[in-house]
């Protein structure tokens, strides 16, 4: 499997509450709501956005993914209100060792509800039976208690810490490393 085969048209997700979808410049003014709150940057690796024009740029990086065929994420979107809510992708595939890595952000309204696990929960379950992986994971700074959540929720055991690892916003961070196996994936879900 390559990357192309997946990204070249990215498929729509549907789980109970949510539509995963691609990101589109109708979703600027929602990302930059959430993405320019201090709160939910201070957990990801990317600087909190200043302006409509940080959160214009960066779609328009995402759409250009999407049409290099490269990985690129799902937009969240709430069923019942219509309302785009956040991210999740893959942010790391590798198809010769059949693994990946997910990432995921959403707007602060939504903490809390089990939202995002259940968009993660749709991904790894699209990984396993779509990507032909044996691997996902996810990391997440050590003080970073609500995704630590997510990840356990959503199947995943923690497999330690990698020290320093992370060089972002002018110093190194711990991560936590969590990951589900298909066949954990075949028990667990």
């Amino acid at each position: 499997m390559v990357i192309g085969d997946i990204y070249k048209n990215l498929p729509t997700l549907e789980t109970e509450r949510l539509l995963l979808r691609k990101v589109t410049l109708a979703d600027t003014a929602a990302m930059f709501s959430y993405a320019s709150n201090e709160d939910v940057a201070k957990y990801v690796t990317w600087d909190v956005h200043r302006s409509m024009s940080d959160t214009e740029r960066f779609i328009i990086f995402v759409l250009n993914r999407y049409n290099n065929e490269e990985i690129a994420p799902w937009g969240i979107e709430d069923k019942e209100t219509g309302s785009f809510i956040g991210t999740v992708d893959f942010v790391s595939w590798s198809t010769n060792h059949h693994n990946a890595e997910i990432g995921y952000v959403i707007a602060p309204e939504y903490w809390g509800k089990g939202i995002t696990t259940e968009a993660a929960r749709a991904i790894i379950r699209f990984g396993f039976e779509q990507m032909e992986l044996m691997r996902i994971q996810a990391r997440c700074f050590v003080d970073n208690i609500a995704s630590q959540r997510v990840m356990e929720k959503a199947g995943m055991t923690f497999e330690g810490i990698n020290r320093k690892s992370m060089y972002i916003k002018g110093q190194y961070w711990d991560l936590k490393v969590y990951a589900i196996l298909k066949e954990e994936f075949d028990l667990f879900y």
